[in-house]
Order: C-alpha cells, then sequence, then structure tokens
C-alpha cells in the first residue's frame, strides 16, 4: 500500500496547520542560516578590502583606529606622525612602496584622500577602469562609485559635510579627474584619490618638495598658480614636510614585514600593523557575539520543534478513527506507522528548506544595507555550515517523527474506534 495519497490528503485538509509548522520552522532555521552566512561575508569582505594594505605605520595610539581610519575610511583622530618617518621609510631598500595618506577635506560626501600616485596605481593592481592616474597637484582619481566621469571638475570642501556652503568651499581650488578605480569591494570605492601635495596645499603646509617660486607663480604671487611646478609623489624632503596622519608601506618581503612592524612598533613615536592582524582581534570580539547568536539560535529551534510535536500529538485525535479504520479494512500497522512518520518529516523538512531560503536572503538583504552604509562588499554565499545546520534539522525531523508514529502504531485498532 502506498501512504503518499493518505499524505497529501491529510495535508490539503490541514493545509492551515501545516502551513504554521512549516513556516514556523522555516523562520527558526532561517535565523541560525543568516546569523552563519552573515558573519563568514563581514570576514570575507573586510578581509579583501585589507588585502592592498601590506603594512600600516602611524603615532603611538590605538591600533585598531589606525586599520580603520585608513582602510576603512573611518572618521578618527588621528596623532600626526613626525615627518622624519617618512624620511626614513622612503630611504629604506627593503621598501618597496610608501605613501602617505592625508584625510580632512571632501566633495558631496565622498571623502578627498591623499596618496601618493604609487598607491592609487597599487589599489587599481595597475589597470584603471577608465582613465589615467593624477600627475598634476589639481588632478584626482574617483572610486568606482562616486558619480563624477572624467574631465569633471569639482572645488572640495573642507572637512566632511554634504552641505553647499560658501564659507567651507577651498575657492579658488578645483580638482580635474583623471581616472576611475575599478571596483575593489571597499571604502575606497566611494573616496577621491588626489596627490598628498594637494592636501598639504589646501590646508597651507609644507608640500614636502622644494618648489620654484618662479614656476609654480609665473605671473607673479597675486596670479594663478602653475600647479604642474609642483612634484608629486617620493622622494619627500624631510625638511619639507610636516606630520601625516599614517603612512601605507608595501614590503619587498615577509621578512621586511615584519621587521619593519618591530622597528616601528619599538619606536616609542609610532605604531606599525599588519591589518590582518587587527581584523583577528576584531573577529574575536565578533566570535563571541556570533556564538551567542548562534545558542539562541539553537535554542530557538529546539523549542520550534518541541512545540511542533507536541501540536502534532494533539493533532492526532482527530485521525484516530481514519487510522483505525484502515487498520480494521486490513492495513498493516506498518502502513500507519509510515503515514504519521512521512506527514511530520515532510512538514518539518519543508519547514528547513525554506529556511535555507529565507536565512540567505534575509543575510543578503542584510549586506545590501551594510555596504550602503559602509561601501563594504560582502559575499554572501552558503556554505557546509549551513548546509550542516539545515542537515541537523532535518535529521532531528526525520527521528522525532518517530515518536506520534510509534504512539500510534502501538494503539489498538478497538481502543481506537471506541475514542472515535
Amino acid at each position: 500500500m502506498n501512504p503518499l495519497p493518505l499524505v497529501a490528503a491529510e495535508m490539503r485538509a490541514g493545509r492551515a496547520r501545516h502551513a504554521a509548522i512549516v513556516l514556523l520552522v522555516a523562520l527558526a532555521v532561517a535565523l541560525g542560516v543568516a546569523i552563519s552566512a552573515q558573519d563568514r561575508a563581514l570576514r570575507a569582505g573586510s578581509a579583501r578590502a585589507a588585502d592592498p594594505f601590506d603594512l600600516v605605520i602611524g603615532a603611538a595610539g590605538s591600533e585598531t583606529q589606525l586599520v580603520l581610519s585608513t582602510v576603512y575610511l573611518q572618521p578618527g583622530d588621528l596623532e600626526l606622525l613626525p615627518a622624519r618617518i617618512l624620511g626614513e621609510l622612503q630611504g629604506r631598500d627593503d621598501v618597496g612602496l610608501v605613501s602617505p595618506i592625508g584625510f580632512g577635506d571632501s566633495f558631496q560626501g565622498w571623502p578627498l584622500v591623499g596618496v601618493a600616485p604609487a598607491l592609487a596605481g597599487h589599489l587599481a593592481a595597475g589597470r584603471l577602469a577608465e582613465g589615467a592616474l593624477f600627475a598634476r597637484l589639481d588632478q584626482a582619481v574617483v572610486g568606482a562609485k562616486v558619480a563624477l566621469g572624467t574631465g569633471a571638475s569639482f572645488t572640495p570642501l573642507h572637512g566632511m559635510s554634504e552641505l553647499v556652503d560658501d564659507e567651507i568651499h577651498h575657492e579658488g581650488f578645483s580638482f580635474t579627474v583623471t581616472g576611475r578605480l575599478p571596483p575593489l569591494g571597499s571604502p575606497w570605492d566611494q573616496a577621491i584619490l588626489v596627490p598628498i601635495e594637494a592636501v598639504w596645499w589646501l590646508h597651507a603646509l609644507p608640500l614636502g618638495h622644494k618648489v620654484d617660486q618662479a614656476r609654480l607663480f609665473p605671473s607673479g604671487a597675486a596670479g594663478e598658480p602653475d600647479f604642474a611646478a609642483v612634484p608629486i609623489g617620493p622622494p619627500f624632503e624631510p625638511a619639507e614636510l610636516a606630520g601625516v596622519p599614517a603612512i601605507v608601506v608595501a614590503p619587498k618581503s615577509i621578512n621586511a614585514a615584519y621587521g619593519l612592524r618591530q622597528a616601528y612598533r619599538t619606536d616609542p613615536a609610532t605604531t606599525a600593523v599588519f591589518p590582518a592582524e587587527v581584523l583577528v582581534q576584531l573577529y574575536s570580539l565578533l566570535g563571541d557575539v556570533r556564538r551567542l547568536l548562534g545558542l539562541i539560535s539553537i535554542m530557538t529551534q529546539i523549542l520550534v520543534i518541541a512545540a511542533i510535536m507536541l501540536a502534532v500529538l494533539g493533532s492526532l485525535d482527530r485521525q484516530q478513527r481514519q487510522l483505525a479504520v484502515l487498520r480494521a479494512l486490513g492495513a498493516p500497522r506498518q502502513f500507519v506507522f509510515l503515514t504519521i512518520w512521512l506527514d511530520v518529516a515532510l512538514t518539518l523538512s519543508l519547514g528547513a528548506g525554506l529556511g535555507l531560503l529565507l536565512g540567505y536572503g534575509a543575510a543578503w538583504l542584510l549586506a545590501q544595507v551594510f555596504g550602503q552604509q559602509t561601501a563594504l562588499a560582502l559575499p554572501v554565499t552558503l556554505g557546509w555550515n549551513e548546509l550542516r545546520l539545515v542537515a541537523a534539522v532535518i535529521i532531528a525531523g526525520l527521528v522525532l517523527a518517530a515518536l506520534p508514529a510509534a504512539l500510534t502504531y502501538r494503539r489498538s485498532v478497538a481502543h481506537a474506534l471506541r475514542q472515535g
């Protein structure tokens, strides 16, 4: 005898009850799937954003704030590094790339970040999405999500503001966009990269180079400056430098990286960090929260399945007469057992499968919201952790479904008919 038609008929007759059970299981499973998938996406996205930054050196202070400000462009107060540090780094044979980073200005909410041309090229992996790198003090390269095309000109604002206020515009100075970075999946997609010398110029600081004033102001001090007269990028002259918030360094080897980190960690004026190490520390803090949420998710699933078992046991009374009649007509006990077992097992399995889809959808939606706020691309995928969670719920459902089936299996036909 085939129990499936009877199971299908029971599901149609009790569609509201079955739908409620499926939804409860789905929500419980979705919570666990969303927590697990979102955690992995956050780790992968933040690690990918930090990949181009081998070593970051800043003034003595918080390593976490240094990484958040330089790698993830989160506003924060950073003490300035002494100018001598930049001079030392650019003279070392074990350093392949050295770029000071400067902050403080913006345009329509997009932060201006002053860098050396080599760092802009490093972020682009040598290939811009369009255009070319900046070659003059008044040129800029924009991130992939910045709504400025090549050839566009703009006047920066002092500070991070989206308000148009003449008092905070850097009047008399404008940048021309020469190129666009490829998508990086990081906050740098929403940044405008300009020569670090431009940041110094806008704030009336030394430009890091000896500049021929006659070439800079060919029409006299009151005339328009010719920014082609200002060199950009290393080598900088320490005597012409002010302090900088941070320096990004690309060592030539792993040994050089550890040597540089040790050297500038022991200097009382500086701190040096591998961004990946700081991420590991942050992950450990997030891991405690994730474990707590995971425990809550597991407890929720246990409570939901327990409640469902009680509801199923309660609903069996309604089916007793029908099953007793089938038994009286010659249906074997095994048929009754299989009918009840399939009903419960299919309902729980459908809920678990739907929960997998809902959990993935919730994690994807959270990633989009988070990405809009931080410009950090979070790659949401379903991995073994999520599949194991769903498999565990399904297996638990298959096992627990035997409980009501066994109770019905053991009940006598005469007793069931009398109750009916």
